[in-house]
C-alpha cells in the first residue's frame, strides 16, 4: 500500500520504521526545523532525519491545512498514517485517499484526547495506558477506533521510557491494522462520548510542584516532566528538579516544608504525611548540581529544615 506518513518526534520514527517494512511510504510530512538550545541551533525533527536516511521525500509545511494541495498534486497514495504529527489536518486531505487517514494515539481513547497523553497519564498516577489506532476526522482524536491495546505504567516510568514503550507497541500494531483495513476485515467502533477525558499540552504552570498532594503524585509529575524539569522555590530562590524519590516514613511536618536536610539530599513534607527526596537540583541561572554541592555554598542559608517551599 502507498502511504503518506505524518509524524515528528521519536515516537513517530518507531511507527515509520514499522511501515517501511511492509508498505511503500511515498512521502513523510513533519514539522519545520526548530531552533534548539541557547545557541538556537536549527534542528531537524527525528522523523525527518529518519526519512532522509530511508531516502523518502520530506514535506515540512508551516500550516498543513493551508499547504496540503502540494501533496495532492505530487503524490499518489492510498492511506495517510499519522503518529504525533503536531498539527491539525483538514478534512479535504484526510478524506482524499481510498482508505482515508488513521492515527496512532498514545492513550486508551476516549480517555486522553489531546497533545500530551503520555505526560498526563504519568502525572495523573494512572496505572495503565495504551495505544489506540483510529480514523482521523474533524474533531481532536474523535474518530472511530480500529484497534486498541493496553500497557501498564510502572512506578519507574518517565516521559521518555513510556514514549519508547508506547512507540514500540504502536509499531507492533500498525501493519496488522492496515492489513485488516485493506481486506475490509475490520469493524470500527465509535468512541463513548460519556467517557471522554482530555490531555492538554503541557504549560509553564504545569511545571510548578504542589506539595499539598501525596508524595506519590508529586513524584509522578517529576517523572512526567523529567525532560523539562519541575519547579519549586525556597526563600524566593527558584529551583528545578528532574528526579526525585518517595520516602514513605511518616512526617508530621506541615506539607510544603523542608523536613530534612542531609549532606546528600533534602526531604520535603507532602500532603499525605510522606516525603519527597531530592538528590539533585538546578538553581535558577545555574547548572544542575548535587544537593551536597549546593549546601556547601549558598544552600546552607536557603535549604534549612522548616523553611516553606512554594
Amino acid at each position: 500500500m502507498k502511504i503518506v506518513f505524518m509524524g515528528t518526534p521519536y515516537f513517530g520514527v518507531q511507527i515509520l520504521n514499522a511501515l517501511v517494512k511492509e508498505h511503500e511510504v511515498v512521502l513523510v510530512v513533519t514539522q519545520p526545523d526548530k531552533e534548539v538550545g541557547r545557541k538556537h541551533i536549527k534542528t531537524a525533527p527525528p522523523v525527518k532525519v529518519r526519512a532522509q536516511e530511508l531516502g523518502i521525500d520530506v514535506f515540512q509545511p508551516n500550516k498543513i491545512r493551508e499547504e496540503y494541495q502540494y501533496i495532492l498534486d505530487n503524490y499518489d497514495f492510498d492511506l495517510i498514517v499519522s503518529a504525533a504529527y503536531g498539527q491539525i489536518v483538514g478534512t479535504k486531505l484526510l478524506f482524499y485517499p481510498k482508505f482515508k487517514a488513521i492515527n496512532v494515539h498514545a492513550s486508551l481513547l476516549p480517555k486522553g484526547r489531546g497533545g500530551a497523553p503520555i505526560q498526563r497519564s504519568i502525572m495523573n498516577g494512572d496505572r495503565e495506558t495504551g495505544i489506540t489506532i483510529m480514523y482521523m476526522g474533524k474533531g481532536m482524536d474523535t474518530g472511530d477506533i480500529l484497534a486498541q491495546e493496553k500497557l501498564m505504567i510502572e512506578d519507574s516510568d518517565t516521559k521518555e521510557s513510556l514514549f519508547n514503550k508506547l512507540g514500540e507497541l504502536g509499531a507492533n500494531m500498525i501493519n496488522n491494522t492496515i492489513d485488516k483495513l485493506a481486506k475490509g476485515d475490520i469493524t470500527s467502533i465509535p468512541q463513548n462520548e460519556e467517557e471522554v477525558t482530555y490531555s492538554y499540552n503541557i504549560t509553564k504552570d504545569d511545571e510548578q510542584l504542589d506539595f499539598n498532594i501525596s508524595a506519590f503524585l508529586v513524584n509522578c509529575k517529576v517523572r512526567a516532566l523529567n525532560d523539562i524539569g519541575s519547579s519549586f522555590s525556597v526563600n524566593d530562590v527558584n529551583f528545578k528538579i528532574y528526579h526525585a524519590e518517595v520516602v514513605n516514613e511518616k512526617c508530621d511536618m506541615e506539607a510544603g516544608k523542608v523536613s530534612e536536610v542531609n549532606k546528600k539530599y533534602i526531604n520535603i513534607a507532602c500532603g499525605d504525611k510522606s516525603q519527597i527526596r531530592i538528590y539533585e537540583l538546578k538553581p535558577e541561572g545555574k547548572n544542575l548540581m548535587k544537593v551536597s554541592d549546593y549546601l556547601n555554598g549558598k544552600g546552607k542559608d536557603i535549604l534549612i529544615k522548616g523553611n516553606k517551599v512554594n
